[in-house]
């Protein structure tokens, strides 16, 4: 059996450990496991290889808003296998996650065997959903434009737009990322290019769509 590379994308220790047993239990030496606890450490991961097999991404990462992440993660890398993880087990949110582009989801209430079988399934190249799905999450066509916007941010770009929504200023921004003040100014004026707003009130409430779930 071929050996896979997996990232274990979840903020809770307790959960990436469930994770990484029941990955464990279930391939064996064959699964190579690696940790991130936030949307920033998911990045620096990716920017030390792309090729990995698959992406366990947790709905609520630190660094991102909502399904924010997996939009980003689809725009930059939409060869790489993403498959969501939550404890909002809502069919709403599972088919938003279908709809974003997720190759499956894993809700956090499931047994080992089930994680394996989800994994197993995407691994082979499948699509894996909870069987209990039976309603489509209806997209807006200005949500639809928020998630091109957003899958069309770098992901240093992407960095800035959650500084600006968590209130930052271009200088703050620019000292926590270690730039240049101009530098900042030049993401933020293409951030609003490509998301089609004009103000930073305007930018934090797209993004913020991306935590809300239809009803």
């Amino acid at each position: 059996m071929a050996a896979y590379d997996i990232l274990i994308a979840d903020d809770h220790p307790l959960f990436r450990s469930a994770l990484h047993q029941a990955l464990t239990l279930g391939f064996g030496s064959n699964m190579h496991l690696v940790e991130a606890a936030s949307i920033a450490e998911l990045e620096s991961r990716l920017n030390e290889r792309s090729d990995w097999d698959l992406v366990l991404l947790d709905l609520n990462m630190p660094g991102a808003y909502g399904f924010s992440g997996l939009v980003l993660l689809r725009g930059q890398y939409p060869h790489l296998p993403v498959v969501m993880i939550s404890a909002q087990e809502e069919p709403a949110v599972v088919s938003r996650a279908r709809e974003f582009g997720a190759s499956g989801f894993i809700p956090k209430s499931s047994p080992l065997e089930t994680i394996q079988e989800a994994v197993r399934s995407v691994l082979d190249g499948d699509l894996w959903w909870p069987t209990k799905i039976l309603e489509t999450a209806q997209i807006t066509d200005e949500v639809k434009a928020v998630t091109a916007g957003l899958s069309s941010l770098t992901p240093q770009q992407f960095r800035v737009l959650t500084m600006v929504c968590d209130g930052l200023l271009n200088k703050q921004i620019a000292y926590e990322l270690n730039v240049s003040e101009a530098t900042i100014k030049a993401h933020v004026t293409a951030i609003f290019r490509k998301l089609g707003v004009r103000t930073r009130t305007q930018a934090a409430l797209l993004l913020q769509q991306m935590e809300s779930i239809p009803s």
